[in-house]
């Protein structure tokens, strides 16, 4: 009787224990997936005409932010994003060429701690796939910084195995493109998802949560798609620019995303009317825009592709995804584009160029390398079934790249250490997201930006801006006036010298100066004459 007893004993406790275990929360899943030089309005749910349908379910059942920042160029937004940090206070103020000053460095530092070093501790399996670009010519690679598992390209610029810069590093080790591993005859867009959920696969199995660092190098020039997706577009474009802009500013308008009082950007210099391009050259820009929205309509499917396995492997519920822009709308190639070769094809060179450019950073100005508001403008979907409770909300609250570290501090339980491998490490610039899912305020001072002498600092509604070192400072109201046309600079003196001063102060603490090279020279010569007139 007494052993019967101790069973029924056992038994109820073990009981109790597995149902106190299963009512017990777990450590979410997070998802960071970022895309490249797409521009603000590229999607369906942020008023574009490209069908982006599993993107836009993701925005229908979670949040969309309206006012999210990145850094406006490349490299220095992967750096920002992984640490939480600024990104010369990483060592990747520019790109991922040494300029021997502390901000410039081109790699990731030690006195920075990755996504994947913070969460590691915390239990999570971490996994990357994609474009690195944060110093892997200079030894830093995903396997190096916390990630243990990883199917990387050192930067980015290509899509079809064939490509000249397709290089492929599964887990450090360099691969070749048809390795038995890799599906035959991939298409980086789809690459990188498959080898996303295989990791995934690996943490199950080892019963981790996961993060996944997913970086598509989509929709980046040199612009390259099946032609079967190129096909599905042609002849829609032949509207043109202004007409584009148009219409996704109204629907903008209709569903939210900006205010009414922001009047959409004036055509810019460089771009002429559509009305007065050529037949011939409208029919070869109609054909460059349909390129690009088979890339951007391509990367959505591969987002539905991983929705649909994180379904299958009944982990969508607790899995946070965030999704985001690494810089706005890129004009790089000037108003013409660029469309050499046939670009279903890995041997050629298209680029959008500034003309539709213009389209995609509707309704703002500038593009990547400018921190006016359309080179670092970001859509930001946050999509969480078990930890927010709002669908289909906006969210005006302006968030940074620098946040996503916070916010998985946050909602991982995870430490955020002051020391790593020796070094000491520099303390989080960001602020979580989590209280902006319920729709509280983000507590902040202000935010920073700085790239190629553009610069940018943001304190509430008010933002000062600039662009090159040498250009004249612009005020803007960003409640009233977010596509920045009325400059305050001249009527509001007071303000911007002290916005000019705080930015100031902050570039000298983020290793934003010293500038490298004979920048470095010029920025000591007018510190020093500025000195003098103190």
């Amino acid at each position: 009787m007494k052993n019967i007893l101790r069973i029924a004993l056992f038994l109820w406790l073990a009981i109790a224990h597995f149902a106190q275990a299963a009512s017990s929360p777990t450590k979410p899943n997070i998802i960071v997936v970022l895309v490249d030089d797409m521009g603000f309005s590229d999607l369906g749910c942020y008023g574009s005409e490209i069908p982006t349908p599993n993107l836009d379910a993701l925005a229908r059942n979670g949040l969309r932010f309206t006012q999210f920042y990145n850094t406006g160029r490349c490299c220095p937004t992967r750096a920002a994003l992984l640490t939480g940090l600024y990104s010369h206070q990483a060592g990747v103020g520019h790109m991922v060429n040494n300029q021997n000053v502390p901000g410039y460095v081109g790699h990731l530092n030690d006195t920075c701690v990755t996504l994947a070093e913070v969460l590691k501790p915390a239990g999570y399996f971490t996994a990357m796939t994609g474009k690195w670009h944060v110093g892997h010519e200079q030894g830093v690679t995903p396997s190096t910084r916390g990630f243990d598992r990883s199917l990387h390209a050192p930067a980015g610029g290509f899509y079809f195995p064939e490509a000249q810069r397709a290089s492929l590093y599964l887990n450090g080790a360099l691969i070749k493109n048809d390795d038995a591993r890799l599906p035959k005859n991939w298409y980086s867009t789809d690459l990188w998802t498959t080898f996303g959920l295989k990791f995934i696969d690996e943490a199950i199995e080892a019963k981790k949560p996961f993060y996944l660092h997913l970086c598509h190098n989509a929709p980046h020039f040199p612009l390259q798609a099946p032609q079967a997706d190129i096909a599905k577009f042609l002849g829609q474009y032949k509207i043109g620019w202004e007409e584009v802009r148009a219409r996704r500013y109204a629907r903008q308008l209709e569903m939210g995303i900006i205010d009414k009082k922001w009047a959409s950007s004036p055509l810019p210099e460089a771009v002429k009317a559509w009305d007065k391009i050529p037949a011939k050259e409208q029919e070869r820009f109609d054909h460059l825009m349909s390129v690009y929205a088979a890339v951007v309509n391509h990367m959505d499917k591969a987002i539905g592709d991983l929705v649909a396995g994180l379904k299958q492997r009944n982990v969508l519920d607790n899995t946070l995804i965030l999704f985001m822009s690494d810089n706005g709308g890129n004009a790089e190639s000037g108003a013409n584009g660029r469309t050499d070769g046939d670009p279903a094809t890995a041997s050629s060179q298209w680029y959008c160029g500034e003309s539709w450019a213009y389209a995609e950073n509707t309704p703002f100005r500038l593009y990547k390398h400018f921190n006016h508001e359309g080179g670092i403008s970001s859509p930001l979907i946050a999509h969480w079934p078990a930890g927010i409770s709002a669908k289909n909300e906006l969210r005006t609250q302006p968030g940074h790249l620098i946040d996503i570290m916070a916010t998985a501090v946050d909602v991982a339980g995870a430490i955020y250490p002051k020391t790593f491998n020796g070094h000491a490490i520099l303390p989080m610039e960001g602020r979580s997201l989590v209280p902006a899912f319920r729709n509280d305020p983000i507590q902040r001072d202000a935010l920073f930006w700085e790239h190629e002498g553009n610069a940018a600092v943001r304190v509430g509604d008010l933002k000062l801006v600039r662009r090159s070192r040498t250009g004249t400072w612009e005020l803007y109201d960003m409640k009233d006036d977010r596509t920045e046309l009325h400059d305050l600079a001249a009527t509001q003196l007071d303000k911007a010298k002290e916005l000019t001063a705080l930015w100031d102060a902050w570039a000298e603490r983020a290793h934003v100066t010293p500038y490298p090279g004979a920048e470095a020279k010029a920025g000591k010569k007018a510190k020093a004459t500025k000195d003098a007139g103190k």
